[in-house]
C-alpha cells in the first residue's frame, strides 16, 4: 500500500503472521488479492485447527483478568482503540477500497460506523448490568449480568471492517476474551486493522486473537471447549454449518446471514424517489450486502414508468476500479461470486424474465442490472443473488403485495415507498422481517439499533445497540444472606 513512512497498517508488522500472543510469523500463507486488478497486495498467516485451539486456551486463560479490571479501565481501552482509528481513518479507508473492491465513499461510511461501534461499547462497562430481585427475609437476591468467557467472531467479506468490530467490540466491552476468525479474503480490514487497534490501545496480551483462516479454522472455533459463545456473519448456507456444530457443543450462538430483501413501491409513490431507493439499495457495494434490495416489488399501474426510470439510473452508473476513478460500483469480490450472480440472471431470463439493463461483465466488474417480469419460482425472486441485480415484481393490491413480500424464507429487512405512511404501515405490520424501513430502501444501519432477522436470515438473535448485553453477556443470579442459617433437616 502507498502510505508515508510510519504506516499503522505496515505490512512489515503483520506479513506471513497471525495476531495471537502477539505478532507470530507462520510457515502456513495466504495472499491477499486485489479483485479489481487481480494483483497480491499482501500477505497473511493462514490459521489451522491447531492455531485456533491454542489461541482459544490462552484467551480462556487471560479472560478471567480482563473482566476483572475496573469498568472504567475497560471503557479507556476501547475509548483509546476509538481514538486511534479517528486518527488513521484515511490508510484503513483504503485499505477497504483496494481489499474489498468498494468505492471510496462506501469505505469512508464503514470508518465512520466503526468508529462510533468502539464509542458505544465504551460506555457498555458503566452502563446499569441487573436488577435488584425481591427478597425474602435478611436474603437479597439479585440478577446480574456476566461475561460468557471466549467468544469467537466469524466475519464476512463484504464489510469486514465493521462486522467484525461490531462483535468484537461489545464482546471485550461486557469482560469476555475474543478469537477472531476474519473471511480470508480480507484478513486485514476484517481482522489485522482491529488487531492494531487494541495492540495500540493497550489491551492486554491474549485477550484478542486473530487468525485468518478457511472452514477447517471455523470448525475448530465451534468445536472448542475453551469457546463459549459463536457469533458468525456471513451466508446462511455457512450459517447452518456453524450453528450445527457450535449448537452440537452447546454454545451460545448468534447468527446473521443472508436475506431476500424487498422493496414495495406502490402506486402513490413519487417515482423518481423511489428508483433512486432502489438503486441505492440494490447497487451499493455492487449489491454485496445481507441487506441488498433483492426484489422490488411495484405497484402494476405505475410499473412501466418506474423500470424505465431504474433502467435509465442502472445504465448511467459507472463501473470501475475504485482505487483509480470515481466510478459508482467496484468489483465483485472473486470469480465464484460473479458467476453465481450472472447464473442467477442467465436462468431467470430463461424463465421469461425480461433484461432492461446490465446482465453482463468484464472480468469481476459486473453491470448494474435490472430484469423485469420476474415472478415467483424464478432464480432472481427466490435466491439471494449477492451481486448488482435488481428484479422488479408487479403486484395489483396491498394483501397481494403482503404476500409476495412474505413468500420466501428469508426475513431481514424490507423498505415500503409510498405518500401515505398510514398505508405503508399497515403494509408493514404484516411483514415478517427483523428491520422494517417506512420511506427509505433496505439497507441500513445505526449501530445503536438491534439488527437481527427471521427465518433463513439468522436464528433469531439481534446484535447492536441494547441487544449486545443480550447477545454478549448471560444472566447469573445471586442471592447474599448476612450469616447462614439452619434448615429443618
Amino acid at each position: 500500500m502507498d502510505g508515508g513512512a510510519a504506516r499503522f497498517l505496515d505490512e512489515a508488522t503483520w506479513r506471513n503472521s497471525l495476531f495471537s500472543g502477539g505478532w507470530t510469523k507462520i510457515d502456513a500463507t495466504l495472499q491477499i488479492i486485489e479483485p479489481a486488478t487481480g494483483k497480491a497486495i499482501g500477505s497473511v498467516g493462514l490459521a489451522r485447527p491447531a492455531d485456533i485451539l491454542k489461541a482459544a486456551g490462552r484467551a480462556r486463560a487471560a479472560q478471567p483478568g480482563w473482566a476483572a479490571l475496573s469498568p472504567d479501565a475497560r471503557a479507556a481501552v476501547l475509548r483509546r482503540a476509538a481514538l486511534t482509528l479517528e486518527t488513521h481513518a484515511k490508510e484503513i479507508a483504503g485499505w477497504i477500497v483496494r481489499e474489498t473492491g468498494a468505492i471510496p465513499p462506501k469505505a469512508d461510511f464503514e470508518v465512520g460506523i466503526a468508529v462510533r461501534c468502539l464509542y458505544e461499547a465504551s460506555a457498555m462497562p458503566t452502563q446499569p448490568q441487573g436488577h435488584v430481585l425481591p427478597g425474602t427475609g435478611d436474603r437479597l437476591s439479585v440478577c446480574r449480568r456476566v461475561p460468557l468467557g471466549v467468544v469467537g467472531v466469524i466475519s464476512p467479506f463484504n464489510f469486514p471492517f465493521y462486522l467484525s468490530l461490531r462483535a468484537v467490540a461489545p464482546a471485550l466491552a461486557t469482560g469476555n476474551a475474543v478469537v477472531l476468525k476474519p473471511d480470508p479474503r480480507t484478513p486485514v480490514t476484517g481482522g489485522f486493522a482491529i488487531a492494531r487497534l487494541f495492540e495500540d490501545a493497550g489491551l492486554p496480551p491474549d485477550v484478542l486473537h486473530v487468525l485468518p483462516g478457511h472452514a477447517d479454522a471455523g470448525a475448530a472455533l465451534c468445536g472448542d471447549d475453551n469457546v463459549a459463545m459463536i457469533q458468525f456473519t456471513g451466508s446462511t448456507a455457512a450459517g447452518r454449518k456453524v450453528g450445527e456444530l457450535a449448537g452440537r457443543h452447546l454454545k451460545k450462538v448468534s447468527l446473521e446471514l443472508g436475506g431476500k430483501n424487498t422493496l414495495i413501491v406502490l402506486d402513490d409513490a413519487d417515482l423518481d424517489v423511489a428508483a433512486s431507493n432502489a438503486a441505492w439499495g440494490a447497487y451499493l457495494h455492487q449489491g454485496q450486502i445481507c441487506m441488498t434490495t433483492g426484489r422490488i416489488l411495484v405497484q402494476e399501474s405505475v410499473a412501466g414508468s418506474f423500470a424505465t426510470r431504474l433502467a435509465a439510473r442502472a445504465k448511467q452508473l459507472p463501473v470501475g476500479d475504485p482505487a483509480s476513478g470515481q466510478v459508482a460500483l467496484g468489483p465483485l469480490i472473486d470469480a465464484a461470486q460473479r458467476d453465481h450472480a450472472h447464473d442467477i440472471v442467465q436462468r431467470s431470463l430463461k424463465a421469461g424474465a425480461q433484461l432492461q439493463a446490465g446482465g453482463s461483465y468484464d472480468g469481476l466488474f459486473y453491470n448494474p442490472t435490472v430484469l423485469t417480469g420476474v415472478k415467483p419460482g424464478m432464480a432472481a425472486f427466490e435466491e439471494e443473488v449477492f451481486g448488482p441485480v435488481a428484479s422488479i415484481v408487479t403486484f395489483s393490491t396491498d394483501a397481494e403485495a403482503v404476500a409476495l413480500a412474505n413468500r420466501t424464507a428469508y426475513g431481514l429487512s424490507a423498505g415500503i415507498i409510498s405518500a401515505s405512511v398510514a398505508r405503508a404501515m399497515a403494509i408493514g405490520n404484516q411483514l415478517s422481517v427483523g428491520l422494517l424501513h417506512i420511506n427509505d430502501q433496505t439497507v441500513a444501519d445505526d449501530v445503536i439499533n438491534p439488527f437481527g432477522g427471521r427465518g433463513i436470515s439468522g436464528n433469531g438473535t439481534s446484535i447492536g445497540g441494547p441487544a449486545n448485553w443480550e447477545e454478549f453477556t448471560q444472566w447469573q443470579w445471586l442471592t447474599v444472606k448476612g450469616a447462614a442459617t439452619p434448615y429443618p433437616f
